[in-house]
């Protein structure tokens, strides 16, 4: 992470319209939430505006109301898992309210079973939490008019959010307990986000069942409204199962990711050489060839097709950067890099070449994106060629 402002707000500034910080932690309004706040106008205002006339056009801004006081029940469980999660020294980047409510976005970090358990489980407790205290309000009857009624809202949406989210399977925070419990059993979080993925999707099948086909069989009247959010919030948790179990088995084979078992054999030559100090040291194109500026960090990659093309009896007179492409800026990696580490950094790198340096800071090979990409997903690229 940036320690400068500026620049992080501008990679951030696409999450939406900032909030300001709590406890240190960036909140954001995403743009996307106002399609649900404009829903929930437009649904509940009408309905409310039936059970008091004497509202009239306020009927609309008590359910824009409704909208906000939603928003702050997300935020209050997003904070939750954030505060947990400050306990474990887990640092927290930001929190988004969303379309689909919010999310906590957290920097690296190591996790355990456990740990996971209870920074997930903080979100549902404090929703449990806001519920209890609003029915303590309501019984004590000292609200009346719009105000019980948006108290009265405030905790059935609360406990519809908490009992909603320890549903067993991603990605509701549920889900981190069916991840935890294989995770324990196994000894492989991967497995147990595999696991807890597909019960994401099974909770999405039964949701499908119960709300629309169970009406559907049984020829009782459809809902409109409620197939809509229902195919909503399916299609939300199905793709968040999914890029669970996607993002699982692709963690599954960082070990395959190393900067020295998959680079290619590969010496280095000073930006000085020519074409036949080339041929000298890779006759058949083989090792390839990283030439290296006067401080000796690699500039660019010889072309061996570029290589033969040149007439023998010019090769003494043809510099290596005339044969050459150039690697992106910083473009090298330590040989000894490897798994998460090196994705993350090879991700904030342009270009599909890295020489591989040893800790003398010589080329000892060439690393192509192609390689990376193979091992990680299994499958060889789409129009591989050199990347």
């Amino acid at each position: 992470m940036s320690s400068s402002s500026t620049p992080h707000h501008a990679v951030t500034k696409k999450d939406g319209i900032p909030l300001g910080r709590i406890a240190g932690i960036r909140v954001y309004l995403a743009y996307s939430w106002f399609v649900i706040a404009g829903f929930t106008v437009i649904v509940y205002g009408p309905a409310l505006l039936v059970r008091m006339p004497n509202l009239g056009i306020w009927a609309y801004f008590v359910a824009l109301g409704y909208a906000l006081l939603l928003a702050l029940s997300v935020l209050v469980h997003e904070l939750a898992h954030a505060l947990s999660a400050k306990a474990f020294n887990w640092p927290t980047e930001k929190i988004v309210l969303n379309l689909w409510g919010g999310h906590t976005q957290f920097e690296s970090f190591t996790a355990s079973p456990g740990r996971s358990v209870i920074v997930a489980l903080a979100g549902p407790v404090s929703n449990f939490i806001l519920a209890g205290g609003m029915w303590a309000v309501l019984t004590s009857g000292i609200l009346g008019g719009v105000a019980e009624i948006l108290a009265n809202i405030l905790m059935w949406a609360n406990l519809l959010i908490g009992i909603f989210n320890v549903l067993p399977g991603l990605p509701l925070d549920g889900g981190r307990l069916v991840e935890s419990a294989v995770w324990k059993a196994t000894g492989s979080q991967d497995k147990g986000t595999i696991a807890a993925g597909w019960s994401g999707r099974v909770i999405v099948a039964a949701l499908v069942i119960w709300f629309i086909g169970v009406p559907f069989l049984t020829g009782a009247p459809l809902d409109i409204s409620l197939m809509l959010i229902t195919v909503l919030v399916c299609g939300f948790l199905w793709m968040g199962a999914s890029s669970s179990i996607h993002h699982a088995k692709l963690r599954s084979r960082l070990y395959l990711v190393s900067a020295a078992g998959l680079a290619e054999p590969a010496v280095g030559l000073p930006n000085a050489a020519t074409v036949a100090d080339i041929l000298l040291v890779s006759p058949a194109g083989s090792p390839a060839v990283v030439i290296c500026g006067p401080d000796g960090k690699p500039q660019g990659v010889v072309d061996p097709g570029a290589v033969a093309a040149v007439p023998p009896e010019a090769t003494a007179t043809t510099p290596v950067t005339a044969v050459a492409h150039a690697l992106a800026a910083g473009a090298y990696v330590p040989e000894w890099s490897k798994g998460q580490e090196l994705i993350q950094y090879l991700a904030r790198l342009e270009g599909g070449e890295y020489a591989v340096v040893d800790h003398n800071g010589t080329v000892t090979g060439l690393l192509r994106q192609q390689a990376v990409v193979t091992a990680i997903t299994g499958k060889e690229a789409r129009g591989s060629g050199r990347a």
